[in-house]
């Protein structure tokens, strides 16, 4: 086996992200204690990471017209997968989301190699006092669930690597914004059903305008019906609540114009 200084540098991450996932030891499944300093190294790594690293070229927007319907929106290059931690590529067409999940249980490193990404973090909150909103369509549905919204930020190949943990920025959103983008992911452990680790994908339940600004935003209210001629424009729509805020969520189903297929790893060959 190479020396580490001698391996290419997609091998020296998968080896650094096997040290900081490995599982502690008698099954407690907690990390070792030199978890933050192996994370810090894993992330250094992952910093220097460039698409040519793994021979992936920059793809270009396609031309402006509807994506025949067997496409995928998004597809995946599988590198390596142990009991600890999962390696691939994720590459997303112009203008195409991965909707918003949940990684119940896990960690997660996400390194831009093209394009720009935004990524919105959520975290799960409990229960409050609250009453919940009503669900957006009549039907048995699990209740709306209590999350906290930290952050809508964009991300670049310049970017430093966006982290996910089990308690921080566990639900996220990743949109291609301008173009089509791809990202390396890093997930420990690896999604398992079995294990109670299977992914959820949720709706986010925007609050409702008030009375005052939806009979503005039909032309009545404060006794004045419709105008009948031009007139002043309509002053534009208020900014978006600052974060971070709280916010309700509803699991759904995944979408059905959603779905992940699997393509050819071109880059150098890992063994973890």
């Amino acid at each position: 086996m190479p020396r580490d200084d001698m391996a290419t540098l997609i091998q020296r991450i998968a080896r650094q992200a096997r040290r900081t996932f490995r599982r502690g030891g008698a099954g407690s499944g907690s990390p070792e204690a030199a978890f933050p300093e192996n994370l810090q190294r894993l992330q250094q790594l992952l910093s220097q990471l460039r698409a040519e690293d793994l021979n992936i070229r920059p793809r270009r927007a396609a031309p402006p017209a509807p994506a025949p319907p067997h496409l995928p929106p998004v597809t995946y290059m599988h590198i390596c997968e142990t009991a600890d931690f999962s390696l691939g590529v994720f590459l997303l067409k112009s203008g195409t989301s991965i909707p918003l999940h949940d990684h119940p249980g896990m960690h997660g490193v996400l390194k831009v190699l093209y394009g720009t990404l935004r990524i919105s973090c959520l975290d799960p909150l409990p229960p409050g006092a609250e009453p919940p909103p009503p669900p957006p369509r009549p039907g048995p549905r699990a209740a709306p669930r209590r999350a906290l919204l930290r952050s809508r930020d964009e991300y670049t190949a310049a970017s430093a690597p966006c982290l996910l943990s089990p308690q921080r920025d566990n639900l996220h959103q990743i949109d291609a914004v301008d173009g089509p983008a791809a990202f390396l992911d890093v997930l420990a452990p690896p999604y398992d059903p079995a294990a109670g680790r299977d992914c959820h994908y949720y709706r986010l339940l925007e609050p409702a305008s008030p009375p005052a600004a939806r009979a503005r935003a039909h032309g009545h209210g404060h006794g004045h019906g419709p105008r009948a001629g031009p007139g002043p424009s309509a002053p534009p729509p208020p900014p978006p609540p600052p974060l971070p805020r709280e916010v309700w969520l509803q699991e759904t189903p995944q979408a059905a114009d959603f779905w992940c297929e699997g393509e050819p790893y071109p880059g150098p060959q890992v063994t973890a």
